[in-house]
């Protein structure tokens, strides 16, 4: 087995194929872990983890916590020492897992030469590397996507990647982009301390999130101070004496000292010779895999971002799981999306899973739904938590629990019983009867679920 990318659906995917019996060779040349580990998401939520101290420390007064008034000073040059620290820290635990588990690595640039064979160029132009293989993996990822009337030069106009050689905070960071990624840094940055200014192409942040989510953290947002132009289409950004100048596509001007360009990401799949191995490639440029992750190359599967399935590490994860059980001929099942459990890193966070109320109202579906405030909860009254609820969809007859939506601190850790639920097609009364703790965070998916079941099956949306 060769594995062209050392991030989550390669360096898993090579820990299966040994544990299987194969032989494996991971080829990588930015570092074990990949950009999720070394410029993505250890990285970025390092960072907001950072920044989420400060909003903590937002709720001190009203908690009777008196300070002396003056607001925490940011050593962003220690934060993002610190940030890279970790990073590097992960990656050397994965290479010495993989190297422990007895498989190969080769630092360099791979290529396909055939659906069989992938060429090496190792960093410092020595000698070209072939390696034979019965079956080849792609797990090249992706990088982010940049326009042609602001390219990036690491000082002032930022890609997500390039914030962390910043050694001071920007006293005016116009984010470009209002997606997930555009979100939690604007969200992240305006915690540290720094003016910010969130520049969206669409009516709201988060477009393509539940509705009811967005437009809470819009507000959130807004009542910390940040600047949200909805609408508003960024055309160029450039360098200005002492900051950035970033145009608008109705004219309109935004000045700021630093400017971050978050507008979605590019597959690293050109110029690798996958077309020519016989590997079909979407429009956008995304490998298209089944949902075993096999290409339509014999012998050749795909992970991760470079396929565009969902951007999700744990999604590529089970990418490559799921490709080397099925070439190894093990027990293998289908990558089912629908129970996909996803989380944005803003305060407070949005995790959701399962059907959205979007692609409920979409198809059709009947359903009923319930949604608790988060300022009901007593856990939340005492740690002073107001912003944030728990919402859940249900079969209407049935009461199976259709998805679920949960916007609150940490609400990675609290999406998880209902991502079992979702997963095992557990009814509205079976999350009912489980007992949670008093008072917890969690009691509120529970009571929701209560909600569910006792609510008129007349009301059905």
């Amino acid at each position: 087995m060769v594995v062209l990318g050392g991030g989550p659906g390669g360096y898993e995917a090579a820990l299966v194929a040994r544990r299987l019996g194969a032989d494996v060779t991971v080829v990588e040349r930015q570092g074990l872990g990949g950009a999720a580990v070394l410029t993505d998401v250890v990285p970025s939520k390092t960072l907001i983890a950072t920044a989420e101290w400060l909003t903590i420390a937002e709720r001190a007064p009203e908690l009777g916590i008196r300070t002396g008034g003056d607001r925490p000073a940011v050593d962003l040059s220690a934060v993002n020492a610190r940030v890279l620290a970790l990073a590097a820290a992960q990656s050397a635990d994965i290479r010495g897992r993989l190297e422990r588990e007895g498989v190969e690595l080769v630092a360099g640039t791979g290529r396909l030469d055939g659906p069989s064979r992938v060429v090496v160029a190792p960093e410092g132009g020595a000698r070209e590397v072939v390696l034979d293989a019965d079956t080849v993996l792609v797990a090249t990822g992706a990088t982010p996507r940049t326009l042609p009337t602001a390219r990036p030069d690491g000082e002032r106009i930022l890609t997500w990647t390039q914030l962390y050689q910043l050694d001071a905070l920007p006293e005016r960071l116009v984010v470009v982009g209002s997606g997930v990624t555009g979100a939690e840094f604007a969200g992240a940055y305006q915690a540290l301390g720094s003016d910010v200014v969130l520049v969206s192409s669409r009516d709201r942040v988060l477009p393509g999130e539940d509705e009811d989510a967005a437009e809470l953290l819009e507000g959130v947002f807004r009542a910390r101070g940040m600047t949200v132009m909805s609408r508003s289409r960024a055309q160029s950004a450039e360098r200005t004496a002492d900051g950035v100048a970033v145009t608008l596509a109705d004219g309109r001007v935004v000045e700021g000292t630093h400017v971050l360009i978050a507008v979605g990401a590019v597959p690293s799949t050109r110029g690798i010779g996958l077309e020519e191995a016989g590997v079909a490639l979407s429009e956008s440029g995304h490998v298209q895999v089944d949902r075993v992750s096999r290409t339509t190359a014999r012998g050749v599967y795909a992970a991760g971002d470079c396929t565009g399935v969902l951007p999700l590490a744990s999604v590529a994860a089970t990418q490559g799981r799921t490709a080397m059980a099925h070439a190894l001929g093990d027990a293998v099942a289908p990558l089912q999306l629908g129970t996909v459990a996803a989380n944005i890193f803003t305060a407070p966070e949005i995790a959701t899973v399962g059907y959205s109320e979007r692609r409920l109202q979409e198809q059709g579906s009947r359903y009923v739904t319930t949604t608790l405030p988060l300022a009901r909860n007593p856990r939340a009254k005492m740690l002073g938590m107001r912003d944030g609820f728990v919402k859940l969809f249900a079969h209407p007859e049935a009461g199976v629990v259709l998805g679920g939506v949960v916007v609150a601190p940490r609400a990675s850790e609290l999406v998880f019983p209902i991502t079992l639920a979702v997963a095992h097609r557990l009814t509205v009364d079976d999350v009912a009867d489980s007992f949670t703790v008093y008072p917890s965070l969690s009691g509120s998916i529970a009571e929701g679920a209560r909600v569910l079941h006792a609510r008129d099956r007349e009301r059905v949306v």
